[in-house]
């Protein structure tokens, strides 16, 4: 393997380990459990006026169809929670998550296949660098967010989704008053921290079986060759 084609193979590890992390990271915020305590903490209730037994039914029903599939439109009472446009974000939403979790399994696989490698030693340092990589990338960010969150979730918004399409009125708007600000923000943050946290794991993982793997070649290549007859 020749200079360039192992720094891109790295570059290519590097950033498959970094997607596989941040979908591990956010599979926990996608449960009725922290939903519900991050409604609660927002005062979601107060915001909707709903009831929490209403609360949960409406949340649950679009949490359902956002992870497994289905329509969002759950009715309270015979009345649509969530208006057309409301709808048709959520499905956008979800389009972009299953681009994620499709970008997750081919890492994966990549991953896997990077495993075989001649070179361990380097895949496994090309995995450290990825979570290292990841880990600085979301510590800027998190920098840049404490003093400007709502510019990088309209930036968020306009990379991902349609213009004009995630855009609703708080004081009319179902969507953005079962998930207000506030459960954005703190949800944000606590995704940050995981991600964080699992990358850090993951660096000194690889690294600890980059140093190995290197080591036991290493011995392997000077090992003494024995001698015909014995």
């Amino acid at each position: 393997m020749n200079a360039t084609t192992g720094r891109v193979a790295a570059i290519l590890i590097g950033l498959a380990t970094a997607i596989v992390i941040v979908a591990f990271a956010i599979v926990p915020f996608l449960t009725p459990q922290w939903v519900a305590f991050e409604q609660e903490r927002s005062n979601a209730t107060a915001w909707t006026g709903f009831t929490t037994e209403e609360l949960r039914t409406a949340t649950d029903a679009i949490l359902s169809a956002l992870v497994f599939g289905g329509d969002f439109d759950v009715e309270l009472d015979g009345v649509p929670v969530l208006n057309e446009r409301e709808q048709a974000h959520m499905a956008d939403v979800r389009t972009v998550f299953r681009g994620l979790w499709v970008l997750a399994l081919i890492s994966l696989v990549g991953l896997a296949l990077a495993s075989r490698r001649a070179d361990r030693a380097g895949t496994w340092r090309a995995v450290r660098g990825g979570a290292i990589g990841l880990s600085i990338g979301v510590v800027a960010v998190g920098v840049v967010a404490l003093v400007a969150f709502d510019q990088l979730f309209e930036l968020f918004h306009r990379v991902f989704f349609p213009a004009g399409s995630y855009l609703f009125d708080p004081t009319t708007d179902r969507l953005v008053q079962l998930f207000p600000f506030q459960f954005w923000q703190e949800t944000a943050m606590a995704v940050g921290v995981v991600i964080i946290a699992i990358a850090l794991v993951v660096a000194f993982v690889a690294g600890r079986r980059a140093e190995r793997t290197a080591h036991a070649r290493s011995t392997a290549d000077v090992a003494p060759i024995p001698e015909p007859g014995t």
